[in-house]
């Protein structure tokens, strides 16, 4: 799967969401089953012997990249939401973005001491996204074992972000 031209799937939309910005839309990718299938396998096989046992990933889109590398693994997924989404009690955090302010939510039961986690998700810009995430997962007493999304854009050097939390793997499949 290492050869596959994820990159062809991906579709740049100029000035969206707004002025400056170019987004890149990755629906091809999941739209197109072989795209999808390979999408899934190298994630997977990524992480097939980190002794990961649960996925975490922020919505929407890290869900649609999450839930199926941990089903493909055989592993727990979890959601991290924004605030209001989840029924139960929760852990929750409040990170800078590009445009503004989020915050993220875990139900506080999710996550156990000793579980070992992989944080995924669609696109890695600024990096902020999943180090909240990560703050979450750790403070639940989990081991974070690394970062994996479809495409980084190394420009926005998320790598530089993302080191203060740590030694952890960031893998990416594209990197802009």
């Amino acid at each position: 799967m290492a050869s596959f031209d994820f990159a062809s799937h991906i579709i740049d939309i100029s000035d969206y969401p707004q002025p400056g910005v170019v987004f890149k839309d990755i629906t091809p990718l999941f739209s197109d089953a072989e795209a999808l299938h390979a999408v899934v396998e190298a994630l997977a096989d990524h992480y097939k012997d980190s002794g990961v046992t649960k996925i975490v990933a922020p919505e929407a889109r890290g869900f649609m990249v999450g839930t199926p590398v941990a089903n493909r693994l055989g592993v727990g997924f979890i959601p991290a939401r924004k605030p209001g989404k989840l029924p139960r009690e929760t852990v929750s955090v409040t990170y800078d973005l590009e445009y503004g302010t989020d915050t993220l939510e875990i139900h506080k039961d999710a996550i156990e001491p000793g579980d070992k986690v992989v944080i995924l998700d669609d696109l890695i810009a600024t990096g902020g996204t999943v180090q909240a995430v990560a703050k979450i997962v750790e403070s639940m007493g989990a081991e974070l074992i690394g970062f994996g999304c479809i495409l980084e854009l190394s420009f926005l050097k998320p790598r530089e972000v993302l080191a203060p939390a740590g030694e952890h793997d960031v893998f990416s499949l594209i990197t802009a």
